[in-house]
């Protein structure tokens, strides 16, 4: 068991400065993804019999697709993407793709429905409440937020001769 105050992360110490000197650690570094192409959305969102559902299915498929054009690049030129970073990316875009569904359906159907017992409360609300919690961890661990984009190191900063005209606001 080790005494004295706990490691700062490394991003706070490059941000704060090192007076010390001290060998600082970055973290783990993964390789970059080797296939970094679009998911295919249909095997997520599949056809299904029912019209009404199929054009629900449509819509997602859409909304995530849209959503992973907007957040991959921007993800992939300021942190770097990893195989591992995929598989989250993927369940952020169909994250993004429910709640748009789930607000579908309360604009649709409100907020109170009429159930069995009289007005009940749209399941969809709880639903809805639930992957926007989920899309909040998201947004932290892919750097998606200003306050999240702070705790992020970008690929590629190794020190003061960095040059390689990988800046792509050069």
């Amino acid at each position: 068991m080790t005494s004295g105050p706990a490691p700062k992360p490394f991003l706070q110490v490059v941000r704060e400065g090192n007076p010390g000197h001290r060998s600082v650690e970055p973290g783990v570094v993964l390789p970059p993804a080797e296939d970094d192409s679009e998911p295919d959305w249909l095997d997520t969102f599949p056809t299904v019999d029912d019209p009404t559902e199929q054009a629900v299915n449509r819509r997602a498929r859409e909304v995530a697709r849209r959503e992973w054009r907007r957040a991959y690049p921007v993800l992939r030129m300021s942190v770097g993407l990893a195989d591992v970073d995929l598989h989250l990316l993927h369940d952020y875009c169909v994250c993004v793709a429910r709640i748009d569904q789930c607000e579908r359906a309360i604009s649709k159907n409100g907020l109170l429905i009429r159930g069995e017992r009289g007005w009940q409360k749209n399941g969809a609300t709880t639903i809805v409440g639930q992957y926007r919690t989920q899309l909040r961890a998201y947004i932290g661990e892919l750097g998606l937020s200003p306050s999240a984009r702070t705790r992020l190191t970008p690929p590629g900063k190794g020190g003061a001769g960095d040059d390689e005209g990988s800046d792509p606001f050069d």
